[in-house]
């Protein structure tokens, strides 16, 4: 039995994963394509079930830590898709109201990776939401490749307006001071910088990996934004270099970082493409970052 190891992937595969990962290519096809790369002893099977997320073992903070709490709200959407479920964690020794954050998930719902970084950022000192927009399709479905199909159903504009109305609920929370951020990975990337284009009185926004928008969509943004990317994502880096002009055009505060040999989704640990130390580097800043703008 070959015990597979990071460094024993070729980059080639992790793109592969990627393409898998965004719905371009679906699982047969993955399977098949990966058949190139199974050799000296290891099976497609093996490979397949080594790039899948382990989110059991991949878990920080339990659900239920006693240093917080943590619950499953609801929240109205505006659009009509009824109500929006959702995690809210807060330090259960809080003595003041504390800033907000939502955790904007990837491509495929509220799995239990984006639950445990909401109670990682709540931990933190901050009072955090992060939404599921599977909701109106019956909620994350419990894996991921079912995950992505349910959210291929809804309208991304739709659930940037269920995103921006959890913005809206925690800024009214009893125990937010008022001033609250996002941060998205992936699909939420391309989420929180789009909050940052759409609410005037965003106080933060961290866009992991994101899409960008618009260059005429950047006059709007407000918010300052503290911008990850992995040096290996040359897909999402290509809209970088026209995003980072119209920044500058417009006078925005920013800051971008790019790791160095770091694929995407380098800060999910639950998954071979993580990259501990671009994570814990990145998630550092991070919360240094909402820890000035959220005061």
């Amino acid at each position: 039995m070959h015990t597979l190891k990071k460094e024993d992937i070729k980059q080639e595969v992790f793109d592969l994963y990627d393409d898998y990962a965004h719905n371009r290519i679906d699982r047969r096809q993955f399977g098949e394509k990966l058949t190139t790369y199974a050799v000296g002893g290891v099976t497609v099977a093996a490979l397949m079930s080594f790039l899948m997320p382990d989110y059991q073992g991949g878990i920080q903070i339990q659900p239920n830590d006693p240093r917080l709490k943590s619950e499953y709200i609801n929240y109205p959407s505006p659009k009509g898709a009824g109500t929006i479920k959702a995690l809210l964690s807060k330090p259960v020794d809080a003595k003041k109201k504390l800033g907000g954050i939502v955790v904007v998930h990837e491509n495929r719902g509220l799995n239990p990776h984006i639950e445990d970084v909401c109670r990682r950022a709540a931990l933190a000192g901050f009072i955090a939401i992060a939404p599921d927009m599977l909701t109106p399709l019956g909620g994350y479905p419990g894996t991921d490749d079912q995950g992505r199909e349910l959210q291929s159903k809804r309208n991304r504009d739709e659930m940037l307006e269920d995103f921006i109305a959890a913005y809206d609920y925690l800024k009214a929370n009893k125990d937010c001071n008022g001033k609250v951020g996002v941060v998205g990975f992936c699909f939420g990337g391309w989420i929180a910088n789009m909050m940052a284009v759409r609410i005037p009185g965003l106080a933060a926004a961290v866009p992991f990996y994101g899409g960008q928008p618009a260059a005429e969509d950047v006059p709007k943004i407000n918010a300052p934004l503290l911008i990850h990317y992995g040096e290996l994502d040359t897909r999402v880096n290509e809209g970088w270099p026209a995003y980072e002009a119209a920044l500058k055009a417009n006078k925005k505060e920013y800051t971008e970082y790019m790791y160095p040999a770091a694929n995407h989704g380098f800060h999910n640990d639950t998954t071979p493409r993580y990259d501990k130390a671009a994570a814990e580097l990145a998630w550092k800043r991070t919360v240094d970052f909402f820890s000035q703008k959220l005061k």
